[in-house]
């Protein structure tokens, strides 16, 4: 029996238990290979602002183009992601972000000025949270957003609950509001770790140049603050490039020592506006001036370029930092190799002189806020060269046209620190692409709002919303400045994905966002009665920004986790949708799908350890696999509409004219057993419309010898193609009886058959 009372705190401590669990057991497993990861993000800096964008062709034409020489070597030492994703503009940017939500789901998908109180929620799971967790050391430098008010002087906590320290981030220098940071001379900045009784784990301290002036600690370049004219109020990416620069090095001797990673993520203000502060400071232009032509270049356009140049001497001093964490010359305490280098821009570049004098947004149609390529397209690239070199899937010094989002960067971070990400989020990790180490599947699509509509990408097709009845259907590997709309010759198309974008939420009103329910009801009762679910609030200060309670909705995250010591059942007698569930717990937590009933997970469903779906002739729904951990079970007949990823057991039985019929994919890995029952006069017992990969072993139930089944072979699985075998040795299966019996391969079957001796058939 469940309990019916629910703690709104419950969850989030049941999962950092679990996680804490997890981490330690991956600690032991994967601590060598775990990366350290450097995160450089910078704002508004638009697709075309890097060399192999545009700015390499520029130099070779002899046009004035922007300087980055350190991010010139990442291109050549790792790889360029052409067709990386951002959101439109700043805040959703970064909650989609730190979430692994995209815009229909986090809460944040505008610039709504409350984001910077509400944004964040305590129940929302951040990369700094399952990090911290894993045991990575984390740190989070430069603009954040969320938390606090937007007075420039004497500046106060709004939201602790939104707060990077609320989040797992243990080392901060940031800024709290956006619009507090919409100058580059802040008089304070808050900072962690502070001193007990901080408000949120936050100190304000002054924005001074302070220590920097001691060129013993940090080097003079870029920023010269040892300079007699620098400004006695640091300019605020110096700072928070210096306590980047700090953490690596102290983090990178750590690693060494003890194999401790770290995760680290500098959220820099450059090149957001306003340009002109940049001219405060000594030498600003020093790299410019002599260069031919930059005199005729706008001053907004110099002042942005000398911006970009000025933080590309930052992300050099990070670099020389992993290669030298000691300092002493010498390079034999090099972290490079272990160490995830991530470049990548919030959104698309601004409207302004810089994109048309330098081509910033490298050719493509609209600027930052808009839903077209130049307002959610950025530059991307990640380096590492223990994975990333010139014999691995991703080749040093190339480009790649794989789509890759923002949200896919924390579900990457999780499987790389051997942890699960949070359950339904939208991202998907890109890792196995990373180590070449495990199949990689490409993502179905990604979705993006803005002001000015919303869109969906899937491989090379793009429809843009721009109100209820207009669409547009543009093949971005064709026309990447979406100047040709194809809509009318592919209307069916233009359907199909129509209906994907609306199911994404993405026409919900403002401050719409996912919820989180756990189940409470009773054993054998009904998961459509809202009773059974706990409700959702998120209030702050007094102020209620969020109720969610009835039955389970496609919004939803939910929860079935056991945690009394007898078993429970849920019953789905009525069709539900949900975006994520999980089934588990500590004693068996099963949930009972009726005949003809429809359960979709949209985004994902997890049977976990002690949890059991049971299929009686109904439907499971999902957009992504279906997965089932090492102690969870999918059993019964019935239809599973996707993906099914298996590491625990599928155990298959015989209804009427039905077996398990997977219209996706179907994975065993060597964890998993597929369990069958031989009884009736239907074949195949399973059919995949997609690929069977193979694993694992094979079980046969104790009904298994009817004698009526083996006068000729009867065949388990028809897949559209198969491969792999299961790991029974010679392809032998013996049953609980004794009785042998024959498996054999096919292109598309495998069927069994029994040996009517030990010594042969």
């Amino acid at each position: 029996m469940m309990t019916p009372h629910f703690n709104p705190a419950w969850c989030r401590v049941a999962i950092a238990i679990f996680l804490s669990v997890i981490a330690v057991e991956s600690k032991a497993v994967v601590a060598a290979e775990r990366p350290n990861i450097l995160y450089l993000y910078v704002d508004d800096m638009g697709w075309g602002s890097i060399g192999p964008n545009g700015q390499w062709e520029r130099q070779q034409a002899d046009l004035p183009s922007v300087k980055t020489p350190h991010l010139d070597r990442l291109a050549r030492e790792g790889v360029n992601f052409v067709r990386g994703y951002g959101c439109h503009v700043c805040s959703p940017a970064r909650s989609s972000q730190q979430t692994g939500f995209h815009q229909g789901h986090t809460f944040a998908d505008r610039n709504d000025p409350d984001n910077a109180k509400k944004a964040m929620r305590a129940d929302d799971i951040l990369i700094g949270d399952l990090l911290s967790q894993a045991g990575y050391a984390t740190g989070y430098w430069g603009k954040w957003g969320y938390g606090g008010s937007k007075d420039q002087h004497e500046p106060t906590i709004q939201n602790v609950q939104t707060l990077p320290t609320s989040h797992g981030y243990q080392h901060v220098l940031a800024e709290l509001h956006h619009v507090r940071a919409h100058t580059f001379f802040q008089p304070t900045l808050w900072k962690a770790p502070a001193p007990p009784g901080a408000v949120g784990g936050l100190q304000l301290v002054a924005n001074s140049v302070g220590d920097y002036r001691d060129s013993n600690r940090f080097p003079t370049e870029p920023a010269l603050q040892n300079h007699p004219q620098y400004p006695e109020t640091a300019y605020c990416d110096d700072h928070y490039a210096f306590a980047a620069l700090d953490f690596v090095r102290r983090q990178g001797r750590q690693f060494n020592q003890t194999g401790q990673p770290f995760f680290g993520l500098l959220a820099v203000q450059i090149p957001h506006a306003p340009f002109g502060e940049i001219e405060s400071l000594p030498e600003w232009d020093r790299h410019y001036r002599s260069e031919p032509g930059f005199e005729t270049l706008s001053d907004q356009t110099k002042q942005w370029a000398a911006m970009v140049t000025r933080i590309d001497a930052h992300f050099g001093n990070l670099l020389a930092a992993l290669e030298d964490p000691n300092q002493d010359g010498s390079t034999d305490d090099s972290i490079a190799d272990q160490t995830l280098v991530i470049f990548q821009s919030d959104n698309g570049g601004p409207n302004g002189k810089c994109l048309s004098e330098l081509a910033t947004n490298g050719g493509l149609q609209g600027v930052k806020g808009r839903i077209q390529e130049g307002g959610i397209r950025v530059p991307l690239m990640m380096r590492w060269p223990n994975e990333i070199n010139e014999s691995s899937t991703l080749r040093r010094g190339t480009n790649t046209e794989t789509v890759v989002d923002v949200t896919d960067l924390f579900p990457t971070f999780c499987e790389l620190a051997g942890i699960d990400p949070p359950l339904g989020i939208d991202g998907q990790s890109i890792a196995p692409l990373l180590t070449s180490k495990s199949t990689f599947r490409s993502r179905n699509f990604i979705v993006h709002e803005a002001g000015n509509g919303q869109s969906i990408i899937r491989d090379d097709w793009k429809l843009v919303r721009t109100n209820k009845k207009s669409f547009g259907l543009y093949n971005l590997t064709d026309d990447p400045a979406e100047s040709i709309d194809l809509s009318s010759k592919h209307p069916a198309m233009v359907d199909e994905l129509r209906e994907l974008l609306i199911g994404e939420c993405v026409t919900e009103p403002k401050g719409f966002a996912v919820t989180y329910h756990h189940w409470t009801g009773n054993s054998l009762a009904s998961t459509s009665d809202a009773d059974h679910w706990s409700d959702y609030e998120y209030a702050n200060a007094g102020i209620t920004y969020q109720v969610d309670r009835g039955s389970p909705k496609r919004s939803w995250v939910a929860t079935l986790y056991n945690s009394d010591s007898q078993p429970s059942v849920a019953q789905v007698d009525q069709s539900i949708e949900v975006l994520a569930l999980s089934i588990g717990g500590e004693s068996r937590q099963t949930l009972n799908l009726e005949p003809q009933v429809n359960l979709t997970g949209r985004n994902e469903i997890r049977v976990m350890p002690n949890g059991a779906l049971v299929i009686q002739g109904g439907t499971v729904h999902s957009l992504r696999p279906i997965d089932v951990r090492n102690g969870g079970t999918v059993e019964g007949h019935g239809t599973i509409d996707g993906t099914l990823d298996n590491s625990g057991a599928l155990v298959v039985d015989r209804q009427s004219t039905s077996g398990m019929s997977i219209r996706g994919d179907f994975s065993q890995t060597h964890d998993g057993r597929l369990e069958v029952s031989l009884v009736g006069d239907i074949a195949p017992l399973i059919h995949v419309d997609g690929k069977a990969t193979l694993a694992g072993k094979l079980i046969l139930s104790e009904d298994a010898g009817k004698q009526t089944l083996f006068d000729q072979p009867v065949v388990i699985l028809k897949a559209r193609s198969i491969q792999g075998r299961f790991d029974h040795a010679g392809d032998v299966v013996v049953d609980s009886k004794g009785q042998r019996y024959k498996l054999s391969y096919a292109a598309t079957e495998v069927t069994l058959e029994r040996y009517l001796s030990s010594s042969g058939r």
